[in-house]
């Protein structure tokens, strides 16, 4: 019996998504199936995407006119999710061996949580070179400073995630639209879970230290002030809600010693 629908946006991955694939065909556990939407790619993803369909019969591929937002894939997917529990994947990332059988082992045992997750593992062409550990149990207080549930390696109950609508559509929460979901699923009254050790490795760049953009950062202060009070956190916590856009008015070498301490020290 198939119990987990994979959703994937994929875009412009097309260097990287066989070896997202092979990861998932990898899983010690096999009943799932996956839901993939091309979102508007001007590379080749869509072909690799479509030789992976024809090599394998439990692919729904799905593909935008044009490039609309992860928000908007991930619904579309969602749409076609007719499975006990859905998970995500990117297409750019690695699941390891054995994510997909701890994360339903755990919802299984734990049938008071809507959503496990487990940290990321970051590595590039060089190899790892950061490691992220998760709390458990997620906290009101965990929304403060960042999203508190690791996206891209998480596994959820499908009725939980269509209870609140799924993925909000709004130029305001691209970039921030998991925590956005978080929030309201939290609100909603659902338990989330975020594992201590990683079972996912996320592709980037160690040597990143340009500020995300003017846009990034305006949505993560939205997401923030509202979220906040969606949950109920004293009003003297707004402050946190102004980090990223007072992190954007920083000098830029402030802004280079912060970035490089968050990779040697970031725990989540």
């Amino acid at each position: 019996m198939v119990r987990i629908s994979v959703l994937m946006g994929i875009y412009n991955c097309a260097d990287t998504l066989n070896e997202a694939l092979d990861s998932l065909y990898q899983q010690t556990y096999k009943d799932f199936k996956v839901i993939m939407c091309d979102d508007g790619s001007t590379d080749s993803t869509y072909a690799v995407a479509s030789e992976y369909a024809k090599r394998y019969n439990n692919i729904i591929l799905l593909k935008n006119d044009s490039n609309q937002g992860l928000n908007y894939t991930l619904n579309k997917c969602l749409e076609y999710a007719d499975t006990e529990f859905i998970a995500r994947m990117d297409g750019d990332d690695i699941s390891m061996p054995d994510r997909f059988k701890v994360e339903i082992d755990f919802l299984d045992s734990n049938p008071d949580y809507a959503v496990v997750s487990t940290p990321c593992t970051y590595f590039d062409q060089n190899g790892i070179f950061r490691k992220a550990y998760g709390r458990g149990h997620v906290l009101k207080k965990h929304f403060v400073r960042r999203s508190p549930v690791s996206h891209a390696p998480c596994m959820a109950r499908t009725d939980a995630f269509k209870s609140v609508g799924g993925y909000r559509v709004d130029k305001r929460l691209l970039r921030v639209e998991d925590y956005d979901l978080w929030f309201r699923l939290f609100a909603a009254g659902y338990n989330l879970y975020q594992m201590p050790e990683s079972k996912y490795l996320m592709r980037d760049d160690r040597n990143a230290v340009s500020r995300r953009s003017w846009m990034n950062r305006r949505n993560e202060f939205y997401v923030k002030w509202k979220g906040y009070r969606m949950i109920g956190l004293p009003w003297y916590y707004n402050i946190y809600a102004f980090e990223p856009i007072i992190i954007h008015l920083l000098p830029d070498f402030i802004y280079r010693y912060l970035h490089r301490r968050k990779k040697t020290h970031s725990k989540k």
